[in-house]
């Protein structure tokens, strides 16, 4: 990110007196960064965050204690396979960033329990609502995760009543 901003930096620097070559060389560096910086993105979203090698309950508490709201943590002392862990953990950071980035939370209820033969993940917030997955959209690349192991995302979001994100992830009986 550091690289790309410098690059900007030295567009700006470079004014109305810009050489063609050295606007066409610092245009194609931008675009080689941005796409490193999106392949870097689609690598770490697979990696196994080594918070959880305490468990779900652990790592989702240290992960609402570096949230700048405040989060209330509800989660089961059950140990679930490595893959249904890591799936729980980005559902419940998803939805904690929507709560920051966009919903204009002031708090946030996150749990994680068994219900059955399924782990439910509940992110909710206080927020202004109106979430909806779109083309590209965190909310989109969640689904698309929970589909990948076998669940569903619901979404109650509507406006000025905040935003609920359920998953249901299987996880046998």
């Amino acid at each position: 990110m550091s690289i790309g901003l410098a690059l900007r930096h030295a567009q700006h620097l470079l004014g109305s007196d810009r050489d063609l070559d050295v606007e066409r060389t610092v245009d194609g560096a931008l675009a080689e960064v941005v796409g490193v910086i999106e392949d870097l993105r689609e690598l770490a979203r697979g990696v196994r965050p080594a918070l959880l090698d305490a468990g779900l309950g652990p790592a989702l508490r240290e992960l609402a204690a570096r949230a700048p709201l405040p989060v209330e943590v509800s989660a089961t002392t059950e140990r679930f396979p490595p893959e249904l862990e890591t799936a729980a953990y980005f559902v419940a950071c998803e939805g904690l960033t929507n709560a920051v980035k966009h919903a204009g939370a002031g708090q946030v209820r996150l749990s994680v329990a068994r219900q059955g033969a399924a782990v439910v993940v509940r992110v909710a917030d206080d927020g202004v609502g109106g979430a909806t997955p779109t083309n590209g959209s965190g909310l989109t690349g969640l689904s698309d995760r929970v589909v990948a192991h076998g669940g569903n995302l619901h979404i109650d979001s509507g406006a000025g009543r905040g935003t609920t994100l359920t998953a249901e992830l299987p996880c046998g009986s």
